[in-house]
C-alpha cells in the first residue's frame, strides 16, 4: 500500500434546482391557478472519519468532488428532487486546512465524524409561492441559488500512542519491528525509512499503537534531508521513545541534535513524556555500554535504558515503561479516549507495511 499524507483536492457543492412557471388548467376544473413547483436543493459536500484507512493515497487519482445540481420544480406543484451529498471518506487523525494551509477548518479524530464542508445551494421557488390575493396568477420563478467552491487541503496525522525519533539508523524500524508484527523495511543505511510505519505493542492484554517516523537530521526543520513534515505523525502522540545508536562517539550529541529540531518544530512536541533508550548496545563490550550509559545520562539528565532492538535486550522494561505513561496520559484523558485513539488496534497491522517506491508527493500536481 502506498502512503500520502497530504493531498490538496477541489470541492463544489451542487447548484439548487430552478422554480417552475405553471398554470393548472384541467377538464371541467372551473378555476385553475398556478402550481409551480419548487427546485430541489444541491448536493453538499460532507467529509467523514471512517475505519479501515490510514492513508489519503485515493486523493491522488480523484481530487475533483462535484456534487450535482438539484432537481427542478414541475407542474402540479411537485418539487424538484435534492441532490445525493458527496461524501470523501478520510482516515481517523485527518485535518481539513484552507487552500493556504494557514487554518484548521476541520480535525477529524473519531470514527463517525462527519462534518459538511460545502452546503448544497437552495432550490428557487416556483410561481406558486408568490400567488397573493391581489396577484392570482404570478409568472415569475426564482432560479436556484448557486453553490460553493473551493480548494482544501487534506493532511492526515496518524494517531499513536508512542512516536519514535531519533537520527537515521537509530534502529527505530528494527525495534518496531521487534515488538509489533509490523515489518518496515530494514537497511543499514540512512533514510531507509521513507515514510511512516505502524505498529501495535503488547504489553499484557494492553495494546497501544506505535508510529515510527523517517530520521531526524541537523537542520531538518529547515528541509536537510526529508526535513520535519513527518513530525506531524506524532503531535497527538502521548509519549516519545528517543533511540540513540550506542555505536556513535558521542551519544549525547545525536540526543541534542534531536531535541534541537523537535523544539525548531514546535507543535508541543519538546513538551512531551520522552523516553531515552541507548539502542544497539550488542555492538559493544558490557564495559563500554556502561560507560555510554553514565555519561549519556549525565549529560541529559534523564533515565536511560540500554536495550538492542536485534538481540531483544532490554526491550520488555522499555514496553513496560511506556505501557505506565500511556495508562496514565489516558486515565487523564478520560476513560472514552481510547475510541477516539484507534477504532480497532488489530487492523492496523494490516496497514503497517508501506511500499517505499512510491514517490514523493509534489504540491504542483494537485
Amino acid at each position: 500500500m502506498k502512503f500520502l499524507d497530504q493531498t490538496k483536492v477541489f470541492i463544489q457543492s451542487g447548484d439548487g434546482g430552478d422554480g417552475c412557471v405553471g398554470f393548472r388548467r384541467e377538464k371541467f376544473i372551473e378555476y385553475g391557478g398556478p402550481d409551480g413547483g419548487n427546485g430541489g436543493r444541491g448536493g453538499d459536500v460532507i467529509v467523514e472519519c471512517v475505519d479501515g484507512l490510514n492513508t489519503l493515497i485515493d486523493f491522488r487519482y480523484q481530487q475533483h468532488f462535484k456534487a450535482r445540481k438539484g432537481g427542478d420544480g414541475k407542474g402540479q406543484n411537485r418539487t424538484g428532487p435534492a441532490s445525493d451529498a458527496v461524501v470523501m471518506r478520510v482516515p481517523v487523525g485527518t485535518q481539513v486546512l484552507d487552500e493556504e494551509r494557514e487554518t484548521v477548518l476541520a480535525d477529524l479524530v473519531k470514527v463517525g465524524q462527519r462534518i459538511v464542508l460545502l452546503k448544497g445551494g437552495d432550490g428557487g421557488f416556483g410561481n406558486a409561492h408568490f400567488k397573493t390575493s391581489t396577484n392570482q396568477a404570478p409568472e415569475r420563478a426564482m432560479p436556484g441559488w448557486p453553490g460553493a467552491e473551493r480548494w482544501i487541503w487534506l493532511r492526515l496525522k496518524l494517531i499513536a500512542d508512542v512516536g519514535l525519533v531519533g537520527l537515521p539508523n537509530a534502529g527505530k524500524s528494527t525495534f518496531l519491528a521487534a515488538v509489533t508484527r509490523a515489518r518496515p523495511k530494514i537497511a543499514n543505511y540512512p533514510f531507509t525509512t521513507l515514510h511512516p510505519n505502524l505498529g501495535v505493542g503488547h504489553v499484557g492484554q494492553d495494546e497501544f499503537v506505535i508510529a515510527d517516523i523517517p530520521g531526524l537530521i541537523e537542520g531538518a526543520h529547515e528541509g536537510a534531508g526529508l526535513g520535519d513534515r513527518f513530525l506531524g505523525h506524532i503531535e497527538r502522540c502521548r509519549v516519545l521513545l528517543h533511540l540513540i545508536d550506542a555505536t556513535e562517539e558521542k551519544p549525547a550529541d545525536s540526543y541534542r541534535t534531536v531535541r534541537h529540531e523537535l523544539e525548531a518544530y514546535g507543535g508541543g512536541l519538546a513538551d512531551k513524556i520522552e523516553i531515552v533508550a541507548l539502542n544497539k548496545i550488542d555492538a559493544l563490550p558490557p564495559d563500554e555500554v556502561k560507560k555510554k550509559k553514565a555519561a549519556l545520562k549525565r549529560s541529559i539528565k534523564k533515565d536511560v535504558f540500554p536495550i538492542s532492538a536485534v538481540a531483544g535486550m532490554g526491550i520488555g522494561d522499555v514496553l513496560v515503561e511506556l505501557h505506565r505513561i500511556i495508562k496514565e496520559e489516558r486515565a487523564k484523558a478520560g476513560a472514552d479516549d481510547r475510541s477516539i485513539l484507534i477504532a480497532n488496534p488489530n487492523d492496523l497491522d494490516r496497514f503497517a507495511e508501506f511500499d517505499d517506491e512510491d514517490e514523493d508527493f509534489d504540491e504542483d500536481e494537485a
